[in-house]
C-alpha cells in the first residue's frame, strides 16, 4: 500500500494539578500522526507522539514528527498489509534515519502503522486484550497536600486496586512515612502491594537512611531513588533494603550492547520501561529480552500519554505472560480524553470490544 500521512496537535488538561518531585502540570501536549492508503484515505491507522518536558530527550519532536509526514507524503514509501511489529520496525529503521533519539516520534509511526495493518480500528497487536482479557494495573496516587493523598489511596482501594504506587521525595519526609504508616495500619487485613517513586529525588548521603525508613512499611519497589548517572547507584541496587527498579537510568540508552553494559554494571532487581522514553515498542521488546536473560524483573509503564498511546501500551504489554501489576492506570487522567474502549475495573484495564473509539482533533 502506498502511504500518505498527517498531523495534529491536540492538548490534555488534568483533573488536577498532577505533582511531582520535578514540578506540578496542568497540561499536557501530545501530536498524533494519521497514516493511511492513499487508495482507502478513510481507513487509517494513528499514532501518539508524547515526549515528557524535563525527561525525554527530544526537544523538537514536532518538527521532526513533521519532517516525517513530509517524507510520506512525498509519495515513495509503502506497507505491506500485515506487518507485525519487526517488520513495522525494519520499515521505519529503514525509512526515516533521523530518529535514533527520537524514542515519542518513533513510538507513534509504530502505532499508527500496526493499527493500520490491523485495519485501521486502533488494534496494534491481536491478542486477548482486545477480546476482553483484563491486566492487572497499579493505582497511581499523585502527590499533594496529606488529605489530597490520603483521600486518592481510599479512593482507589474502593475502587478495588491492590497494588498502589505512590510519588515521593516531593514532600516533607515524615509526612511521607505518615502516609505509609497509614495505609498499613487501615488496610492490614488487604495486603495491599506498595510501589514508591522517587523520581530522583533522594540525595546519595541520605538515600539509605530514608530507604531503611521506608523500608518500615513493607514497600514493594522505589522507582528512581536518585539522579541518573550516579557512581553510587551500583551499590545502592546491592544494598538497599527496598528493590531498586530502573526507569529515567535507561532513557537515552539506544544500542544493545549498552543496554546490556549498564544492567551488567547496576544489577537492578527492575526495570520499568516506558515505551514513549525508551525508544518505542520494539525497542522496549528488546530492554525485555536483554532483562529476562539476566532474570531482571520488568513492568510497563505509561507515561501520561492519552487513550491512543494507552491503548498500544497495554496491547503491547498483553503479547507477554504478566505476572505482576503494569503501570497503566492513567486513561482517567485528563477532563478532555479520546473515548475508548478501554475501562478500569477494581484494579484491571479491560478493553470492552463494544465501545467505539472517538478520534477529536
Amino acid at each position: 500500500m502506498a502511504l500518505r500521512a498527517s498531523s495534529f496537535k491536540k492538548t490534555f488538561h488534568f483533573r488536577f494539578d498532577a505533582r511531582t518531585s520535578r514540578g506540578t502540570m496542568k497540561e499536557k501536549h501530545s501530536w498524533f500522526i494519521r497514516i493511511w492508503d492513499e487508495k482507502n484515505p478513510d481507513s487509517f491507522g494513528i499514532g501518539e507522539c508524547g515526549p515528557l518536558p524535563g525527561l525525554s530527550v527530544e526537544t523538537d519532536a514536532e518538527e521532526v514528527l513533521g519532517r516525517v509526514v513530509d517524507k510520506i507524503n512525498e509519495g515513495q514509501l509503502q506497507l505491506n498489509p500485515n506487518s507485525d511489529l519487526t517488520f513495522v520496525s525494519a520499515f521505519i529503521n529503514e525509512s526515516f534515519d533521523f530518529l535514533e533519539n527520537y524514542p515519542s516520534v518513533i513510538f507513534s509511526i509504530e502505532t499508527a502503522l500496526l493499527d493500520l495493518s490491523h485495519g485501521g480500528n486502533r488494534t496494534i497487536f491481536k491478542n486477548d486484550f482486545i477480546k476482553g482479557q483484563s491486566i492487572p494495573i497499579n493505582g497511581l496516587i499523585w502527590m499533594g497536600g496529606l488529605d489530597f493523598m490520603l483521600q486518592q489511596v481510599e479512593i482507589k482501594i474502593q475502587d478495588g486496586f491492590r497494588c498502589i504506587k505512590l510519588k515521593v521525595g516531593g514532600l516533607d519526609f515524615e509526612k511521607e512515612c505518615d502516609i505509609l504508616q497509614y495505609i498499613r495500619r487501615k488496610y492490614f487485613r488487604l495486603n495491599i502491594v506498595i510501589r514508591l517513586d522517587a523520581n530522583g529525588a533522594f540525595k546519595p548521603d541520605d538515600v539509605l537512611y530514608k530507604l531503611k525508613e521506608l523500608s518500615k512499611f513493607d514497600i514493594h519497589s522505589i522507582e528512581q531513588p536518585i539522579k541518573t548517572k550516579s557512581d553510587f547507584l551500583p551499590e545502592l541496587c546491592r544494598t538497599s533494603p527496598i528493590k531498586v527498579a530502573l526507569d529515567e537510568e535507561l532513557i537515552g540508552i539506544s544500542k544493545k550492547s549498552q543496554r546490556e553494559e549498564l544492567l551488567d554494571r547496576i544489577i537492578p532487581p527492575f526495570i520499568i520501561l516506558k515505551p514513549t522514553l525508551h525508544g518505542g515498542l520494539q525497542s522496549c521488546a528488546e530492554w525485555i529480552e536483554i532483562a529476562e536473560a539476566r532474570k531482571i524483573e520488568w513492568w510497563l509503564t505509561s507515561a501520561l500519554e492519552s487513550n491512543v498511546g494507552l491503548n498500544a501500551i497495554a496491547q503491547f504489554a498483553a503479547n507477554y505472560t504478566l505476572d505482576k501489576p503494569q503501570g497503566l492506570g492513567t486513561g482517567t487522567l485528563y477532563d478532555d480524553n479520546f473515548e475508548s474502549p478501554l475501562k478500569m475495573d477494581k484494579g484491571l484495564l479491560i478493553h470492552n470490544p463494544r465501545q467505539e473509539w472517538v478520534i477529536n482533533e
